[in-house]
């Protein structure tokens, strides 16, 4: 799979049923148009594309945990992110990223999938909450800072846009160190230091170039997303952000379309999801769409 920029993703197919044959990863290689990818068997149902949190992967098994819980509702599309695991590039913590999703997306679409929800973990939720405000039907070309600002006219956007949006764990603002879990993060980001404990221990490339210009954040994506169905689920217990990060979101964002789930119990991203919680997210995203 390859981004609009030419980063390689390594993603992988989970159809849904007990008959359906899941196709081999996509090639690396530009899709030469919309059925560059045959119609999977049982496509014709919703597709979930997962996207983890940082210095996750496809593999991690955390992330294939929630797949197979949410596989018990529709077919699934993971893929590791830009720098993490076997995808090229390097990590540039939520920013271009919005690209590799956007491929997944279409990805599914080519596997014959019409409806598409995304579910993303922290980094990951932050993803998503900005690819449903930059890719959304409505959305004009230059919306927002960042990465699709590069890329971003409607032939980019086009098949890339989710039907629902699930936000898991995600910050509404950057920078945030307001927690010792999240000064360990900067740390490894900003440092070169960090970066080497990122590359060579936790599989993590992690560009140090810095953002330039500054992504949208989050909690500006959110007002943007409407009239697509958004989910945003957080823990009372998470170590990293604390609860103002998420009502700040479900307040930027239309009540009309915004649901806010604040879970007892529950620490952070797909690290500590159980499976009866992804078994309501899942629920909730094949309804919506």
């Amino acid at each position: 799979m390859l981004t609009d920029d030419g980063v390689p993703i390594e993603a992988a197919y989970e159809p849904f049923g007990p008959l359906a044959a899941p196709p081999a990863e996509p090639p690396a290689e530009p899709p030469a148009g919309p059925s560059a990818s045959a119609p999977a068997a049982g496509a014709s149902g919703p597709a979930i594309v997962v996207a983890h949190g940082f210095t996750g992967a496809l593999e991690r098994p955390a992330l294939r945990r929630a797949a197979a819980a949410l596989g018990g509702h529709a077919a699934v599309v993971t893929f590791s992110f830009r720098g993490h695991g076997r995808s090229g590039g390097r990590s540039t913590v939520g920013d271009r990223e919005v690209l590799d999703l956007a491929a997944a997306v279409r990805w599914a679409r080519r596997l014959g999938h019409r409806r598409v929800a995304t579910v993303g973990f922290s980094m990951g939720g932050s993803v998503v909450l900005r690819h449903a405000a930059l890719y959304g039907a409505g959305t004009e070309a230059g919306a927002g800072a960042g990465a699709l600002e590069a890329k971003g006219g409607a032939r980019e956007r086009e098949g890339a846009h989710t039907d629902a949006a699930v936000a898991v764990s995600a910050p509404a603002r950057w920078y945030y160190r307001g927690t010792a879990p999240m000064r360990r993060v900067h740390w490894a980001i900003t440092r070169p230091a960090g970066r080497l404990v990122s590359r060579y221990g936790l599989r993590t490339r992690i560009d140090a170039r810095g953002w330039d210009p500054e992504p949208l954040p989050p909690v500006a994506a959110a007002p943007l997303i409407a009239p697509t169905p958004l989910l945003i689920v957080h823990g009372d217990r998470d170590p990293y952000f604390p609860l103002d990060h998420p009502r700040s979101l479900a307040e930027a964002a239309d009540p009309s379309s915004t649901e806010l789930w604040i879970e007892p119990g529950f620490g952070h991203a797909e690290n500590a999801a159980d499976a009866e919680l992804l078994d309501r997210i899942a629920a909730w995203a094949t309804s919506r769409v």
